[in-house]
């Protein structure tokens, strides 16, 4: 606590020259007059009594995410599964089967119906008591609340009022959003991690109104009283307008004076807060979206499948009751062994419209075969069994935290396979929240010779591409120069002997090291440079009690990397106190500390519009020096005439860091004279202290005066530090033809340098930014000003997009979240998509979560395409419900993005697994299956109609009621779960080697409405085949020894034992990958078939009815019965057998081409070729470090090209 106290002396204000400066009494501005509605909000400061009543009584802490309660949860699951089309039939047949005119019992009917239903109600109420454990926890954290008379007491978040006094402590989370009073520094600034809100790592910095500093411990409060009108709640996480009215006066609030639920309080002992909007009033909440139902493509697909089928079925229903009519109206009279003379309503010849219609009903339930309700119950067993493999794949298991991928709902397995577009958050997702000093460039020299993760994955992807060329097309001059480079970068990554990791830094190179520099040419601008270094920043040192070495609190990981750097390279940043910096400087190998102190006179801190900072110092000898440090652009335009002297080197530093994907800072300094700063010193403390609304523009302008005439040091290049995997991930789901975009809470030059370490962005690219100018002065309406630039922007960049001729240029898409304020309306969010679609990358910055979650729905509604939204963060929950599947990351930022998502994995680069491979798979395994198993049901259903043709429409079953009730259950099931579970078209190596195989999910090639009709169309032959062919066999031909005919129960179970034998060999021709598990399921389900036929017939007469015996004594003996079986199944496999091998000769799927190839082995025989397959094979793209290497490799040829055409000079 010492500690602490010592710390909170500072008066961290001193530190920043714009946004944490207080005003003085006398500069206070004017309250805010609000304009109308939307800012009627009344809260009574330390008196949540007086909102218990309306008005003012305001929602309760209490949060709630789940979809269910226990009062809903009946009837909105019973809708959801009465959604399926599928489901409302079979109800409307269980509740006629209760009827005389059903064909089979009630049980048979209404049993697999509950079954089905009540398992997906279970497993719906099984998610959603997760999220309720989840929000459970959340609801019972403690806060420290004001109870009266100056006494604290904890008290849990979901008790929280509205008006109530809270103290939060180091570490911990804001419980509601809060009006900061006070904290434990004296002038009332505090540090937030708003890292669940915006995903952003970067601390932020509030401050409390001076008035409210002196609340600054607990008794401080026990008369305190004061009055805020504000805002009403809405979902701006970065704006807030209010008034406070304390002390009798009114002073005005804005965003730097609030604390937002779920952000946390960092490197600040304690702050004090008065609650302003509770629970889901809270701009968290009023973020969130409602946890969606989602079903997949297929299965709403499947809906206009069982639409046509039901239209067959009804058809055929109706051809068979008006047939029954016409019998029963001329015929049935006739027939006296039918008794017509017996009243019937179901057979009454004086009524034959009536028992048309009641046959009609007959005919549905008859024919419901057509409609299997099996197929709901086998996609449910196929799901549950595919999402276990994917929870147990060793493959995406993350050995570092112990973490499986798991897959939180199976109902969307095969939209993995499917996916056209993915929408990532940034933070926690593609990155660590690590940024390591990798190199640098000081005095025209480049430093470090360690490889950043982006030029190893490059050179290695180079390595494969050269190596797949053809020899005699690829110039020896690119492959030597690969060759270089791939050994400089490789070597330099995996062969040095390992060194134990410091956090921050990265950096190899002897030449800085131990004191080296001071040996170099030019070791006095090496000394500069590291004072910049250890001197330009706003960071706080905290000695740590283990080590002795100092830990810093830095406002952005950057700047923690600066200092650590410093550090290593023997320029130790040790304290700081009001006015001055202490560095420990090594300057020799001998290691000799010196400690001097540097005078901080001025600080101009960094701002996203400035883009540098800088600080002036006095140093021991009374030297004033400025430094500098800032984007390169921006330095470069201010240096002097001999500042430039290391500028062409250093600008190719940059560019080639840049291309590494490193983020990079130039480095300058200044000396100044004591006359010179005394004047600009005047000039910048009357703007620092002027009063009005144009003070930060004066401040802007006296610091640009004095950052002229600046003289280049050097640059750095630091690397933030993708997750593992990150660069090769999105290179291979690229490949596969994904579309990547980046939605982020970060600044726009943190999201590009992302960009480029990622390669979604490359050197090269043409990046089109589309930003909000300010039109606030220049137009009367502001809004519309605004719109107008923007929709120029976006027509302006679409026209250049579509004008470019060169097939090779690839255009980036950036924009900020004040942009799409505008972009999401509903007049201009179609022409933004419109040129998003047409840019290899897009990446959103400073986007809100309900943003992330509206430019979700933009993309999914707007293509019409399946989108994956990927996020670790609370942040991210609203993107990942509203995306058609949402993956969570189990990062370090909590569990709400897990809790909310469909999949969870635990880094991001297990995605391209869970794509590229069971994705794959999985749409394969589910479209055929589905395929399968309404041919093998029009095959059987429709066998019933021609039968009861053949009998006068009698609405007699030519099958035994127990063969029909084993059809689908035990005879077909196991081999159609076998193929959704273990089939594979290629192996998972084979998958990710060809990741362009992924496409045929996207393009839906196994489940359009050609491969459905065209399994119809086979289902309809095999049911003619199997019915007029086994009854043309039998037809006058004795059956028996004695000469007699078969009778219906003989040819009903020969044409019964074609179907099991037709339809099991057809999913055998089916299959490309068997395992033992299929073979047994296959031919056991054809062996099961002779079991039960054999059993069935020894029961008595009573139980087997016809069937009795009918295997030992009617059908074994008969060599018709097996000559028909043989002749039947032949028969309807042949022609899927001769249009597969004509496919496969003529017209061969990518899959076809790649499984002759691993057949004949041609992948170990021939390596060259199989590697220039796979190079073929690749679906062309323009992101990735395979776009960066092709557009190497084509700059490399260009250059030979233009070398060996440049004419030789004579001799």
């Amino acid at each position: 606590m010492a500690r602490g106290r010592i710390r909170a002396r500072i008066r961290r204000s001193h530190l920043y020259t714009f946004a944490c400066l207080h005003k003085h009494a006398a500069e206070t501005e004017d309250p805010h007059q609000f304009p109308g509605p939307g800012f009627s909000r009344i809260v009574c400061c330390n008196e949540p009594e007086f909102h218990e009543k309306k008005p003012f009584k305001y929602c309760s802490n209490y949060i709630s995410t789940t979809k269910y309660n226990v009062i809903t949860f009946l009837p909105k699951a019973i809708f959801e599964q009465f959604r399926r089309v599928a489901n409302l039939y079979f109800l409307l047949t269980a509740i006629l089967s209760l009827t005389d005119v059903a064909p089979f019992s009630p049980v048979s009917m209404i049993a697999p119906l509950a079954f089905v239903v009540g398992l997906s109600m279970a497993k719906e109420a099984l998610e959603d008591w997760r999220r309720f454990i989840q929000d459970t926890k959340v609801n019972a954290r403690k806060a420290s609340v004001h109870e009266g008379g100056g006494q604290f007491g904890p008290k849990t978040w979901s008790t929280l009022r509205v008006g109530d006094v809270v103290r939060v402590d180091k570490d911990q989370f804001f419980p509601a959003d809060l009006l900061l009073l006070s904290s434990s520094y004296e002038d009332g600034i505090c540090y937030v991690e708003t890292m669940n809100l915006d995903g952003e790592t970067n601390l932020k910095v509030k401050r409390a109104l001076e008035v409210t500093l002196p609340l600054d411990d607990d008794a401080a409060f026990k008369d305190f009283t004061g009055r805020i009108k504000c805002e009403d709640p809405n979902p701006s996480l970065y704006t807030f307008v209010g008034n406070l009215d304390y002390d009798r006066q009114l002073y005005p609030l804005d965003p730097s004076q609030i604390l937002l639920r779920d952000s946390k309080l960092r490197n600040t002992g304690y702050v004090y807060g008065v609650v302003i909007f509770t629970g889901h009033d809270s701009k968290v909440m009023q973020n969130a979206t409602k946890s969606p139902s989602k079903r997949s493509r297929i299965e709403k697909h499947m809906d206009k499948i069982i639409y046509v089928l039901f239209s067959i079925l009804l058809l055929i229903s109706l051809m068979s009751s008006i047939g029954f009519a016409v019998k029963i109206d001329r015929e049935m009279p006739d027939f006296w062994y039918m008794k017509p003379f017996e009243d019937s309503k179901l057979y009454d010849p004086d009524k034959p419209a009536a028992s048309g219609f009641y046959h009609l009903i007959t005919a549905l339930i008859l024919y419901g075969y057509l409609i299997p309700i099996s197929l709901y119950v086998s996609i449910e067993v196929v799901k549950v069994l595919q999402a276990m493999f994917i929870n147990q794949d060793l493959h995406m298991y993350d050995e570092e935290s112990g973490t499986p991928a798991q897959a939180r709902t199976s109902n969307l397995n095969e939209e993995l396979g499917q996916v056209d577009t993915i929408l990532s958050d940034k933070t926690g997702t593609l990155t660590c929240n690590q940024m390591d000093f990798l190199k640098c460039s000081i005095a025209g020299t480049a430093y470090g010779r360690l490889a950043s993760e982006v030029e190893v994955a490059a050179a290695k992807q180079m390595a494969v591409d050269l190596d797949g060329h053809d020899s005699d097309t690829t110039p020896r001059y690119v492959a030597g120069i690969s060759e270089i480079e791939l050994e400089t970068v490789v070597t330099s990554k995996d062969d040095k002997i390992q060194k134990p990791k410091i956090k921050g830094f990265n950096f190899e190179d002897s030449r800085l090291m131990s004191g080296n520099w001071v040996r170099e040419p030019n070791a006095d601008v090496i000394l500069l440079f590291f004072r910049i270094l250890a001197i330009c920043h706003t960071a706080i040192p905290e000695v740590n009690e283990e080590t002795g070495g100092c830990n810093y609190e830095a406002e952005s990981p950057d700047e923690g990397a600066f200092l650590v750097a410093a550090r290593e390279f023997g320029f130790e940043f040790c304290r700081r106190t009001q006015s001055s910096i202490f560095v420990r400087e090594r300057h020799s190998s001998s290691g000799a500390l010196v400690e001097r102190e540097f005078k901080i006179l001025n600080l101009l801190d960094f701002t996203s519009k400035r883009k540098r900072m800088s600080v002036v110092v006095r140093d021991e000898h009374g030297q004033l020096f400025l430094f500098c440090k800032g984007a390169d652009s921006i330095i470069f335009e201010r240096l002097s005439k001999n500042g430039r002297m290391f500028e062409e080197d250093t600008t190719k530093h940059l560019n080639d860091y840049g291309e590494a994907g490193l983020r990079t800072l130039a480095l300058s300094y200044r000396k100044l004279e004591e006359a010179e700063y005394s004047a600009w010193n005047n000039e910048f403390l009357k703007a620092k202290t002027s009063i009005g609304g144009d003070r930060e523009t004066m401040l802007e302008r006296v610091s640009d005066m004095m950052e002229r005439d600046l003289i280049l040091v050097g640059a750095t290049a630091v690397e933030d530090k993708l997750q593992q995997g990150v660069p090769q991930c999105i290179d291979k789901l690229a490949q596969a033809g994904l579309k990547i975009w980046v939605l982020t809470g970060d600044k726009m030059e943190t999201a590009i340098n992302i960009g480029f370490a990622c390669s979604l962005l490359r050197q090269g690219m043409k990046q089109i930014c589309i930003t909000t100018a300010n039109t606030d002065m220049l137009a009367e309406d502001p809004k519309k000003a605004a719109k107008e630039n923007i929709l120029m922007q976006i027509t302006n960049a679409s026209q250049m997009v579509k004008l470019e001729n060169d097939p090779h240029a690839a255009f980036a898409l950036i924009i900020d979240g004040k942009t799409l304020t505008y972009i999401l309306e509903d007049d201009m969010k179609h022409q933004f998509l419109n040129l998003a679609v047409d840019c290899a990358s897009v990446i959103c910055c400073r986007v809100s979560p309900k943003q992330k979650a509206l430019v979700t729905r933009l993309v999914k509604q707007g293509t019409g395409k399946i989108t994956l939204a990927i996020g670790d963060g609370a942040n991210d929950v609203g993107m990942i419900q509203e995306a058609d599947i949402g993956v969570g990351i189990s990062g370090v930022e909590g569990m709400q993005a897990v809790m909310a998502s469909d999949f969870s994995i635990a880094q991001f680069r297990f995605l391209e697994r869970l794509l590229v491979v069971h994705g794959h798979w999985c749409y394969k395994r589910i479209a055929q299956m589905i395929c399968y198993f309404f041919y093998k049901n029009i095959a059987f259903g429709l066998t019933l109609f021609y039968f009861e043709a053949f009998t006068g429409f009698s609405g007699q079953s030519v099958y035994d009621d127990w063969y029909m009730l084993l059809f689908n259950v035990i005879l077909t099931s196991l081999p159609v779960i076998s193929l959704g579970v273990f089939e594979q078209d290629v192996s998972s190596e084979i998958c990710l080697q060809f990741p362009a195989l992924y496409q045929q999910g996207p393009k839906n090639l196994f489940f359009d409405w050609y491969k459905i009709f065209g399994w119809m169309a086979n289902g309809l032959y095999s049911s003619l085949v199997i019915f007029f062919l086994t009854i043309i066999i039998f037809y006058d031909q004795a059956f028996r020894v004695g000469g007699q005919n078969a009778d219906m129960a003989a040819v009903g179970t020969t044409m019964f034992t074609s179907i099991i034998w037709a339809v099991n060999c057809q999913i055998a021709l089916t299959m490309s990958h068997f395992t033992w598990i299929q073979h047994l399921f296959i031919w056991g389900s054809i062996a099961m078939w002779y079991v039960f036929l054999l059993l069935y017939g020894m029961l008595p007469p009573q139980y087997s009815g016809n069937a009795f015996r009918i295997l030992i004594e009617a059908l074994a003996p008969a060599p018709i019965f097996w000559v028909a079986t043989l002749l039947v199944t032949l028969t309807c496999n042949i022609p899927y057998l001769v249009h597969i091998s004509f496919q496969r000769c003529f017209n061969p799927m990518d899959h076809h081409v790649i499984q002759e190839i691993k057949y004949y082995k041609k992948d170990v025989e021939d390596r060259h070729m199989w590697t220039r397959e796979r190079s073929k094979a690749r679906q062309r793209t323009k992101i990735g470090f395979t776009a960066r290497v092709d557009a190497k490799i084509r700059h490399l040829k260009g250059k030979l090209t233009k070398k060996h055409s440049t004419p030789m000079s004579p001799s």
